[in-house]
């Protein structure tokens, strides 16, 4: 009985690390390197008809350059709304259209702006382990509380924080394996 309870903690936290994870590796995507990449674009949200919708959902993308992102949207009165979305991120790109399609040229980086984009990806890496911490805190609360309950013992309790530190160490080490490898890919030239 004991050992459902606590694997059912365990199992509960661990979907909720890997969705932290999962968020931060995402992140991690939409930060821009020096390549085209429809990550960078595809979640955008674009004002579609009154509502906002992500790019991906109103437009097909492709890289046929490694320099150049090609945005092929399936109606092309959404053209306006898919420019205006990307002249308003964060992303420093200018879109160019020839009325039937948007093509975003990615400019080579500085070494001053991947310094700084390899700052904005540690700073997703801090926030994913942060997240990570905050999931390892509740878990040890519910461990603990069902402890105080009487529904497991001492031993269990011990048991059960020693897997979840264990889980949370394999989590904060795929963050940074990603931020390693974001590092890598920035600092290319």
């Amino acid at each position: 009985m004991s050992d459902e309870m606590i694997e059912l903690v365990l199992n509960d936290v661990n979907d909720k690390m890997e969705k932290s994870v999962q968020h931060t590796q995402e992140g991690f995507a939409g930060v821009r390197t020096g390549r085209a990449s429809t990550s960078l674009v595809e979640k955008l949200m674009v004002n579609n008809y009154g509502a906002a919708v992500p790019l991906q959902q109103i437009a097909g993308l492709s890289v046929p350059e490694p320099q150049t992102i090609l945005i092929s949207p399936y109606d092309p009165n959404s053209l306006e709304g898919i420019e205006k979305a990307i002249q308003e991120s964060d992303l420093g790109l200018t879109p160019n259209s020839d009325g039937a399609v948007v093509r975003i040229a990615i400019p080579a980086l500085t070494e001053e702006r991947r310094k700084d984009m390899v700052k904005i990806a540690k700073g997703l890496a801090e926030e994913g382990k942060v997240s990570i911490r905050n999931c390892r805190r509740a878990a040890r609360a519910e461990l603990t509380q069902l402890n105080k309950d009487s529904e497991i013992s001492k031993d269990d309790l011990q048991r059960g924080e020693k897997e979840l530190d264990e889980m949370t160490h394999q989590h904060e080490n795929t963050i940074d394996e990603g931020l390693e490898s974001k590092e890598k890919e920035l600092m290319e030239t």
